[in-house]
Formats: C-alpha cells, sequence, structure tokens
C-alpha cells in the first residue's frame, strides 16, 4: 500500500508540476502528449484510436484533447484513407513548433532535474519498467 501511494502522489506532483509548465502554451499534460504522440509517428498523424490506445485513455478523452487541439490550429483532422469510417488527428506545423517550443520549456523545468542523481533515477526507471511490463503496459 506504501509503495502503490507513494507512486500516485509522485504521479500528482510531476502533474502539477507539468500543467504548470505547460500553462504558457496554453496546454494540458493531456494534450501535450497528443502532441507529442503525433510528433513522434512517421507521418505527424493517427487514428484517434491509436491515440487512445498508446496513451490508455479512453474515447471521450481523445476527442476532448483533440477538440481543444484543432480549436487552437494545433491539429487538424482528416479522414482515414485506409478506413474510410475512421478519423486521422494530424499535427499542423504550428502543433509540431509548439510541442517543440513545450517539451524545451518541459526539459528545464521538469525533465532535467527530478531531485535524484542520475544513477538513481536510471535505477528507478529499470524498476517502474518491470512493473510497466508486468502489468501489460509494454512488450
Amino acid at each position: 500500500m506504501a509503495l502503490v501511494t507513494s507512486i500516485m502522489r509522485l504521479q500528482q506532483v510531476f502533474l502539477t508540476r507539468a500543467d504548470a509548465t505547460l500553462r504558457s502554451y496554453d496546454l494540458t499534460f493531456a494534450r501535450y502528449e497528443v502532441l507529442m504522440l503525433l510528433s513522434f509517428s512517421q507521418q505527424g498523424a493517427l487514428p484517434l484510436g491509436k491515440i487512445g490506445e498508446r496513451l490508455q485513455v479512453n474515447a471521450a478523452s481523445v476527442t476532448n484533447a483533440v477538440d481543444r487541439l484543432e480549436g487552437r490550429g494545433l491539429v487538424t483532422r482528416r479522414s482515414n484513407p485506409d478506413d474510410g469510417r475512421g478519423t486521422l488527428a494530424w499535427l499542423t506545423a504550428a502543433g509540431r513548433r509548439t510541442a517543440l517550443e513545450a517539451t524545451e520549456a518541459m526539459n528545464g523545468s521538469l525533465f532535467a532535474d527530478l531531485g535524484i542523481d542520475p544513477s538513481a533515477s536510471r535505477l528507478l526507471f529499470d524498476l517502474l519498467a518491470d512493473l510497466r511490463r508486468s502489468a501489460g503496459d509494454f512488450v
């Protein structure tokens, strides 16, 4: 119980720090994750369902995030040419710039210094990866 509670509390600490950094970009961490996922994809586009799978969120959360990003011109929706029923979220040039700028800010304010030395950070990452793998989070 103590370990799970500690991990969940730390997730909230990191999320609060991330949202504070992303506020100046008018992003939440959830919307930032969508931008980054699209920026990592080969074409800068993914089906909405695939976004939900990769981020492990429900369809309504993906729709909400994409709606907000589309409203700001950071993402556009297009029909999926491989699946006439499906919709793709496409990263716009403005979305790519925003993702890069927000990542620079996140690197400086959150990712660069977690408050532990690099060797402890690597060990913690490896331990958490083992937990995630055993939970089926990734192969």
